[in-house]
């Protein structure tokens, strides 16, 4: 296969399991798609991986699979032959492959049923993936190093938001995502994140263009600021037409 089609596969994943990174990354010019389209595709490939299975021991041994071969492009090795593994080999350096080894090792919270001790475990959690992908999306792309504190701080509010739409499926899965799940502790976590927005004013482009994955990050926390109950009803779906205004504006700006 050609990288093109390796491309197209994994553009193809993140349309079907993540669809606002897939819009965002869209909006992106083609030669970011080429760097972005194979670390999302990756995302959504390790996320999933613990719920397929309700064998705890089959979901480990899938986050291994991936853990095993970044750790092939980490260590120069010809990574095995696979539709994201491949192009992400031409994506990575060693150290981002070694970043995101901590990434699927997050990831195996997924696959037990118990819930956050506090709040310090939840966004170190959060961190570690929402935080971990967009930083190293943002190193592939150009960023300076100097940026990862703001960008880090700025995917706190994108992640939690993310999370707390997640909520609803997650708990009907069986988990307890939430070591507090009371509407006034859902809106304090919101209005703090929005707080962390204000980050984003200290970064370049390159972080600016990974953030625009985030676009609905905003109206998201807002709304659980005011409503936070919208949270639990799953309610927190943004209009088509509000969606599409949103992404424009968060393209055109470079805020979200």
């Amino acid at each position: 296969m050609t990288f093109d089609a390796d491309l197209n596969a994994c553009a193809a994943l993140v349309q079907q399991g993540d669809a606002d990174r897939f819009a965002a990354t869209m909006a992106s010019p083609v030669a970011a798609r080429r760097i972005l389209f194979p670390l999302y595709a990756f995302n959504v490939e390790v996320s999933r991986a613990p719920w397929v299975t309700k064998e705890p021991m089959i979901a480990e041994m899938r986050l291994q699979w991936w853990r095993d071969a970044l750790e092939e492009i980490s260590e120069g090795r010809t990574p095995r032959r696979h539709e994201v593994v491949t192009p992400l080999s031409d994506v990575l350096t060693p150290d981002q492959a070694r970043a995101l080894d901590g990434l699927v090792d997050a990831r195996r919270w997924d696959i037990g049923s118990d819930p956050f001790e506090d709040e310090a475990e939840m966004w170190r959690y959060l961190d570690a993936t929402t935080g971990t992908l967009l930083w190293t999306a943002a190193q592939a792309l150009g960023a300076a190093p100097a940026e990862e504190v703001a960008l880090r701080k700025t995917t706190r509010a994108v992640a939690l938001a993310n999370w707390m739409c997640a909520l609803p499926e997650l708990e009907a899965r069986g988990k307890r995502p939430m070591y507090d799940g009371r509407p006034e502790t859902l809106a304090q976590l919101a209005r703090a994140a929005l707080a962390d927005l204000t980050a984003q004013r200290a970064l370049g482009k390159a972080s600016r263009l990974v953030l625009l994955s985030g676009w609905r990050a905003r109206a998201i926390l807002k709304a659980i600021a005011r409503q936070p109950q919208r949270v639990a009803r799953g309610d927190l779906v943004t209009p088509q037409l509000a969606r599409s205004l949103t992404l424009i504006r968060a393209r055109l700006t470079g805020r979200i």
